[in-house]
């Protein structure tokens, strides 16, 4: 414990954000760097608990009160390799994991919690830039091969584990590029696709391989595919989007997000010339309080929207805890996210619209969306189920040219992986699996979203690495891989 009264005489401090006006111009992330000192001020204030809550409130079980000490004590590369000790990809989860263990920091039971986030971004940006993250080579081939389906945060960290045991492991992705939902789900401002390059570059030096545009089930048969590899690994994610079946869902300019965020994305790749749908001087609305409906957002905004609205079904969350929230339990109160100051700042107030239901999409003579009718809800339970009544007297109309639905995802496509492969599905419609991560089929594995149901990125690689430990088991008898601890041994549906 650097300094036993840094959490007494520090406030918690985050990082600038670039000014709106500038930032909004461009697709680059919106921070602005941290002071280096103000960094080691804001680790001071880790307690160094005797129970860190902090270590079992992540899933990947992070060593964070260790890493926060480090830092303080300027021993940066020690830090850096207690960081990587846990994570594959700390560059990703300070980005876009919305810390659960910041949640769980005892600290924040009566303070602000530990800047834990941005501590670990500035580790991984340190260890880059001074070289220390250099590619893993296993000092022995076992003359294994797996394959895995999928380049998300899950499939990533998977691969990267059984490659580093010696395994051949080569890396199926149906998209033009390697990364899944890091690549052409999450919008530049909120990660720059460099990072992600960064790392693959890493893997590819370790030995992974991968391969894309190939869609398994497809391109190539799930006979083929297991014909070529002694073990298969689905982490394709849950992408099948979540619908809104109303009456005029026909219209035209009505978008599921995942239709209109990946365009965005290649066109900061440089794979499109522009962007096929684009919000500018449109009224959009964006059905989904979410982080997805966030990204819409930020994404509208710099295509310069005449107007935005977001909606969300559930009720406005408190500024704080509520006494049936207490800690160390995830935090149920409003954040406002960088797209969110974006569009209060842009639109002069706040565009959420809390307990408010689509009804109807009104429809112009083309065809073309033209309004939402909706209705102010209130939360009861009815025959012992949560339900949302409408409150009377509160219809009203929002014009709209342009509809986003950002509700989330029901579980993995039904594909022709899926059916040939026989793997059976449960009762959410996820793959069913076992607690090792097998699935009813020999030598096939499930990790990530595509098992657990859509989730957040910090458990896609706690999932991943599990599951590389369950996959060398069962390839060699026996598995010296580590494996995150604590929340791995909750149910898994």
């Amino acid at each position: 414990m650097g300094d036993p009264t840094g959490f007494m005489n520090h406030d918690r401090k985050t990082p600038s954000m670039r000014p709106v006006p500038v930032r909004i111009l461009d697709w680059k992330e919106v921070y602005e760097p941290f002071n280096e000192n103000d960094l080691k001020t804001q680790a001071s204030r880790c307690m160094d608990c005797g129970i860190p809550f902090c270590n079992s409130g992540c899933p990947l079980g992070n060593l964070i009160p260790d890493w926060n000490d480090l830092v303080y004590r300027d021993d940066w590369k020690e830090a850096s390799d207690r960081l990587h000790a846990t994570n594959n990809f700390p560059e990703f989860t300070g980005r876009l994991c919305p810390a659960p263990c910041e949640g769980s920091c005892v600290l924040g039971v009566h303070e602000p919690p530990v800047t834990i986030k941005q501590i670990e971004i500035e580790i991984i940006e340190r260890a880059f830039a001074e070289g220390w993250v250099t590619p893993v080579i296993p000092t022995v081939k076992t003359g294994k091969s797996v394959a895995v389906v999928g380049s998300g945060p899950a499939g990533l960290a998977v691969a990267q584990q059984l490659t580093r045991s010696g395994h051949d492991v080569t890396v199926f992705e149906r998209a033009p590029k390697i990364g899944g939902l890091l690549r052409y789900g999450i919008p530049e401002f909120k990660m720059e696709k460099r990072f992600i390059d960064r790392r693959l570059d890493q893997m590819e030096k370790e030995g992974t391989v991968f391969r894309t545009g190939v869609n398994v089930g497809t391109d190539i048969t799930t006979d083929e595919l297991k014909a070529q590899f002694d073990a298969v690994v689905l982490a394709a994610g849950a992408t099948q989007w979540r619908d809104l079946p109303i009456p005029g869902r026909d219209a035209s300019n009505i978008y599921q997000a995942m239709e209109f965020l990946p365009p965005a994305n290649a066109v900061q790749m440089g794979e499109l010339d522009e962007h096929p749908t684009p919000a500018t001087d449109l009224d959009v609305v964006i059905i989904g309080g979410g982080d997805t409906g966030a990204d819409c957002l930020g994404t509208v905004l710099r295509h310069g929207a005449k107007s935005v609205h977001q909606f969300e079904i559930m009720p406005e969350p408190p500024e704080s805890r509520a006494e049936s929230n207490p800690w160390p339990a995830w935090p149920m109160i409003l954040r406002t996210p960088s797209a969110h100051l974006e569009a209060i700042e842009i639109e002069g107030e706040d565009v959420r619209e809390y307990a408010i239901n689509t009804l109807e999409f009104e429809k112009d003579a083309a065809g073309n969306v033209s309004a939402l009718r909706t209705v102010r809800v209130r939360s009861e339970i009815v025959d012992g189920r949560p339900t949302f009544v409408p409150v009377d007297g509160t219809e009203e109309k929002f014009p709209a040219q342009m509809v986003l639905l950002a509700m989330g995802f029901t579980g993995p496509e039904k594909s022709p992986l899926i059916e040939d492969l026989g793997v059976e599905l449960n009762g959410r419609g996820n793959v069913d699996r076992t607690t090792e991560y097998a699935t009813n089929v020999d030598g096939v594995f499930v990790c990530g979203d595509m098992g657990r149901g859509q989730s957040l990125i910090v458990w896609a690689i706690a999932e991943g690495r599990a599951c590389a430990a369950a996959v060398d088991e069962q390839l060699m008898g026996s598995s010296g891989l580590p494996i995150p601890v604590t929340p791995l041994d909750m149910p898994l549906r």
